[in-house]
């Protein structure tokens, strides 16, 4: 009677301490890319607001293309995991060199969606005094699409065959190297002309080539991969990979591009209130990004392990390996929490000297403390689904929430009632929390009685 949950308590003990392990690199990994978004912002703010405001507007479109391509790259993790949990190391190697090719492709199709928006971006009614600061950057993050999706392939193997220091230590080094090439090319140090905003992009698109470069030589030199190397060069591109690819990654990627979707339209209906609007939304919206990457480090190393327990058809382990990381996300979700609600009136200086905006954000940051658990909950439980390669109920949910919940709630709060930007933001929680409900019955339904 009593020795049953000691027991519990020390298997969900082991659980932590291996999701930790796992987790923490990919976390800090994805946290070094927010450190850069926060340098890029902060950089570009002091700079001037309308840049802060024109970066807010490209990278919440481009936000899109990126975690859209991410989650399909995600596909891969679960086939590597298996594949590597059962040492078929060749496999591997072929289904790298698959997954290169199909997120090449992806990669050229996402490249082609963003180019046509933007010959028509004058649709989108932003702002006049925007443009000139919108379009060069568009055109430099136009251009990294298809270094960040080829890099994700390397990524998502590696993070598959429990590697997830690599990855982390090549993200933080072209990170660092980023947030120099900010410094030199956003206020024109050492002889280097003052570019501004478009500086920032250029030091991304460096900083994103770089990434893929340096994963590209490891694979191809490093001993660690050496047995991976035979599958890689002998294997062939073939319809079994690169359908299994898309099955796994297609739905992934819907249902993370429209979280980031609704997101992202939601910078159309601020731009129509002002850039003040569109300012705070960038900040925010980086701030919170914060939570979302531990949240996403946690997840994602909880996919790494439940893939493997698939393999042995072990649901024990998955349920518990699965609800040890949502301890962990509730651990992190309360600190967010907290930390925003104490510094959401000062939080904004960050980024810009405009009280206007500081208090817009402020104003703002009460939306993002209610979703908080519900966006922990929808991750990992979409986490742990793709890590048993269930993958379509969490697209179908996902569009149904974001496109039916946040969209419609946000419109009706922010122009109906007349909430302005608050109520733009007011269609968040509802459509996180609903979503991470419905998977976490998803993931009950298919693992409980196993």
């Amino acid at each position: 009677m009593y020795i049953r949950p000691f027991l519990m308590q020390s298997v969900y003990k082991e659980h932590y301490k291996e999701t930790i392990r796992l987790g923490v690199p990919i976390m800090l990994g994805q946290l070094g890319i927010i450190i850069v978004g926060f340098a890029d912002n902060i950089m570009v703010g002091h700079h001037s607001t309308n840049e802060l405001a024109a970066a807010s507007f490209v990278n919440n479109f481009f936000n899109l293309a990126f975690i859209f391509g991410m989650g399909f790259s995600y596909g891969l993790t679960p086939i590597i995991g298996g594949l590597f949990a059962g040492k078929d190391y060749h496999k591997a190697g072929e289904t790298l060199k698959n997954s290169l090719f199909i997120n090449f492709i992806v990669g050229i199709l996402l490249s082609l969606c963003m180019l046509l928006l933007l010959f028509n971006i004058d649709m989108l009614n932003q702002p006049e005094e925007l443009i000139p600061y919108i379009i060069p950057y568009y055109i430099l993050q136009l251009f990294s699409i298809l270094f960040a999706m080829l890099f994700n392939s390397f990524k998502q193997f590696s993070d598959g065959t429990t590697d997830t220091l690599t990855p982390m230590w090549i993200m933080l080094s072209a990170n660092v190297l980023n947030i120099i090439g900010n410094y030199f090319l956003i206020y024109g140090h050492a002889g280097i002309p003052e570019l501004g905003l478009t500086g920032a992009g250029i030091s991304t698109l460096a900083s994103r080539i770089i990434t893929f470069a340096v994963f590209f030589y490891l694979f191809t030199h490093h001993n660690r991969y050496r047995k991976y190397m035979e599958g890689f060069r002998k294997g062939v591109i073939n319809r079994t990979n690169l359908r299994n690819l898309i099955r796994l990654g297609f739905p992934v990627g819907l249902q993370m591009g429209v979280e980031t979707g609704s997101f992202s339209l939601s910078v159309i209906m601020m731009g129509w209130i002002g850039s003040t609007a569109l300012a705070a939304h960038q900040v925010l919206g980086v701030i919170t990004t914060l939570g979302f990457m531990v949240y996403y480090g946690i997840a994602a190393a909880v996919t790494i392990r439940v893939s493997r327990y698939k393999n042995w058809h072990d649901y024990t382990n998955i349920r518990q390996a699965s609800f040890a990381g949502l301890h962990l996300i509730i651990a992190v979700a309360i600190m967010v929490v907290v930390l925003i609600f104490v510094f959401r009136n000062n939080m904004g200086y960050l980024f810009t000297p405009e009280d206007e905006v500081v208090r817009m954000v402020a104003l703002l940051a009460y939306s993002a403390i209610l979703y908080q658990f519900g966006d922990g909950l929808q991750i990992l439980f979409a986490n742990a689904l793709r890590g048993i390669s269930d993958v379509k109920y969490m697209a179908y949910m996902a569009f149904v929430c974001h496109f039916g919940l946040a969209l419609p709630i946000g419109y009706l709060c922010g122009f109906v009632f007349n909430w302005g930007a608050f109520g733009i933001w007011c269609g968040f929680p509802v459509s996180l929390t609903t979503l991470g409900i419905l998977l976490w019955k998803r993931f009950n339904k298919l693992t409980l009685h196993k």
